[in-house]
């Protein structure tokens, strides 16, 4: 049976753990299939969060281990909490990620959130994603073919209306360990799969009620930016 091409995809947050919250179980459906995967966290400075004081290296090297156990690329930029915002600078250096990595398939947060941080990431990413080439004056740099954005949990995202679906049963115990240690990391406390991260409880009780919207056990929810009939990998 013909495979199908190696893709590249490219998943923007915020934080490091934006995309391992939103869409842990699509990201590794995209690795069973050997797609490329580059996780890219707008925010690497994480200096003066109190739950990563002292630790702020060590969480980004932690984020990057994990990542890279699964076979998943983890980047930092150098931004702070509450210290970015779509301006020129911005705009470039996430535009020359985009150039770099040539992303075929994207996915960004949802631009409408109580998080300030995941509001601005969402309005970089966008216009990064799209009009990286004229950002750059690069007429080289394409789109990626294909952009989803994702909620961030009901403590965060407001007004999300998915128009797809994605059944990530089958990479779902993945995903939840890959959260839990990595929450267990920033509560400084042993990962423990019987006793779930309060995190990875929200995101077991909304990915079982996205899987009861599609007919799926668990399931992970996007918006596509230009809606198609489509298989996303």
């Amino acid at each position: 049976m013909a495979t199908s091409p190696r893709k590249t995809i490219l998943a923007i947050g915020a934080h490091y753990d934006d995309c391992v919250f939103g869409i842990p179980g699509t990201l590794l459906q995209a690795i069973e299939k050997n797609h490329r995967v580059v996780i890219l966290s707008l925010i690497g400075d994480y200096t003066h969060w109190p739950a990563a004081k002292g630790r702020s290296q060590e969480l980004k090297e932690i984020s990057e281990s994990l990542a890279h156990y699964l076979g998943i690329e983890m980047r930092f930029l150098n931004y702070a909490s509450g210290r970015f915002h779509l301006d020129e600078s911005t705009k470039r250096a996430v535009a020359a990620v985009v150039a770099e990595i040539k992303p075929d398939i994207a996915f960004m947060l949802w631009h409408h959130d109580r998080h300030p941080d995941h509001e601005a990431a969402a309005a970089i990413s966008k216009v990064a994603l799209r009009l990286a080439g004229s950002i750059l004056n690069d007429d080289t740099v394409k789109a990626p073919g294909q952009i989803y954005l994702f909620d961030n949990g009901p403590g965060h995202t407001i007004g999300f209306e998915p128009n797809t679906f994605v059944d990530v049963s089958s990479t779902w115990s993945q995903s939840t360990e890959w959260l839990g240690q990595l929450m267990a990391f920033v509560r400084q406390k042993p990962f423990d799969d019987l006793t779930p991260d309060p995190a990875v409880l929200t995101k077991s009780t909304l990915a079982r009620y996205r899987g009861a919207t599609c007919g799926a056990r668990y399931a992970e929810a996007l918006w596509a930016l230009h809606p198609r009939p489509t298989q996303i990998f």
